[in-house]
């Protein structure tokens, strides 16, 4: 992964620290990681939700690229991951934030 994609992802957290929400505390993560694993959200749809966040054409793609990955994926796999993801949030070291 390049790392203008990553240093956006580091960001996203800032952007989202005032609100409580369920899971990550943040909507916009919420949104972003369950568009992620949505067989139903093609790579177009995901990427346009996401526009205002992607800084350029390089950016793009590596989005598209990990879009693909999952829509390669079981519908096994994808409920494995909002397991994961649930667990992850609901873990004692996440709890305090």
């Amino acid at each position: 992964m390049k790392l203008l994609p990553v240093l956006v992802l580091a960001a996203l957290p800032f952007y989202c620290y005032a609100e409580s929400t369920p899971g990550s505390g943040c909507t916009v993560v919420n949104q972003v990681i369950s568009q992620a694993i949505d067989l139903e959200v093609g790579a177009e749809q995901f990427i346009e939700n996401l526009r205002e966040f992607i800084p350029d054409a390089e950016a793009e793609e590596d989005i598209i690229q990990v879009k693909q990955c999952f829509l390669q994926q079981s519908e096994e796999t994808l409920t494995n991951v909002q397991v994961m993801v649930d667990a992850i949030y609901n873990s004692v070291w996440c709890k305090a934030y």
